[in-house]
């Protein structure tokens, strides 16, 4: 390599870190050198170089918003068995993960007995919007409710009003589970009212609409809080056994299978009207001498 061009390179990458391109920074003189073997003009290196910055921006980007999301696990539709609930609607979920719910500002309930894939779809839908652009935030009710009371206390509630001003997305997962409080529903109640219109809600639950009085407290509240959510809302229904009590089953006849175990056949019955029938003799209890 040229004196010139070994100082062309040096000055290049200066000026590449100081404007925070730092793919550019890292692949330039690779790229550089590809182009000239290949024979190809300034534009095409210097399009291959932004082609490059973009992509692993977009990499990084998609992994903050990951991250940020604070999913439990990480769950896709591949993953879930919709032969094993057939309840669930799988043309509106393929439908839902085109993520057009959130450019019109539209809520998901999902509604269910526990065990049935409802956390499993909502996750999945929350991370196909990750990685379409969207920010967004997954969360438990319960642990919802703590923070905003825990915020309250320290007058630091307005911050976290616009956090979720901030979002496409909010997963409040498990609504249903743990009774909450007076000061508890009223706090859930806002961040629905807050996110209404704006902001677009999954939520999970165990129980049907005419029980959510027992986790906010108050007709009047619950009815508040369900005219805001279904106003512009896809309901999937999720029914039918526990995938963990299926796959429990599924494990302790797979382990009575290993040990070798097999449940005693009942003595011979004899037909109605006819004296018993004899046993037959145990081997082990019989002389065998002659």
């Amino acid at each position: 390599m040229k004196k010139s061009e070994t100082k062309s390179i040096v000055l290049l990458r200066h000026h590449l870190k100081a404007l925070k391109l730092p793919t550019m920074h890292a692949e330039c003189e690779k790229i550089a050198q590809r182009c000239a073997a290949d024979n190809a003009d300034h534009l095409a290196y210097l399009l291959q170089l932004c082609e490059l910055e973009l992509l692993d921006r977009e990499r990084r980007a998609a992994e903050r918003r990951m991250k940020a999301a604070r999913f439990p696990s990480y769950k896709t539709l591949e993953n879930f068995d919709f032969r094993a609930q057939p309840s669930v609607n799988k043309i509106l979920v393929s439908e839902l993960m085109r993520c057009l719910y959130i450019e019109n500002r539209e809520n998901i309930l999902l509604v269910g007995n526990a065990g049935t894939g409802k956390t499993h779809l909502a996750t999945a839908l929350a991370v196909e919007a990750c990685g379409r652009g969207k920010r967004v935030r997954f969360v438990r009710v319960t642990e919802l409710i703590t923070q905003r009371m825990e915020a309250r206390e320290e007058r630091e509630l307005g911050r976290l009003k616009k956090q979720l001003n901030r979002l496409d997305l909010l997963v409040l997962d498990e609504l249903g589970y743990v009774p909450a409080s007076k000061l508890g529903a009223e706090l859930l109640f806002d961040v629905i009212s807050t996110a209404y219109e704006r902001t677009s809600l999954i939520i999970t639950t165990n129980l049907p609409f005419e029980q959510w009085s027992e986790v906010l407290g108050s007709e009047r509240l619950t009815g508040a809080a369900l005219d805001r959510l279904t106003h512009r809302c896809h309901i999937l229904e999720c029914n039918g056994q526990s995938y963990r009590l299926k796959d429990a089953k599924r494990r302790q006849g797979q382990q009575h299978k290993d040990l070798g175990g097999s449940a005693p056949e009942p003595p011979a019955s004899s037909p109605p009207g006819e004296p018993p029938r004899p046993q037959p003799e145990d081997p082990a209890g019989s002389d065998s001498s002659s």
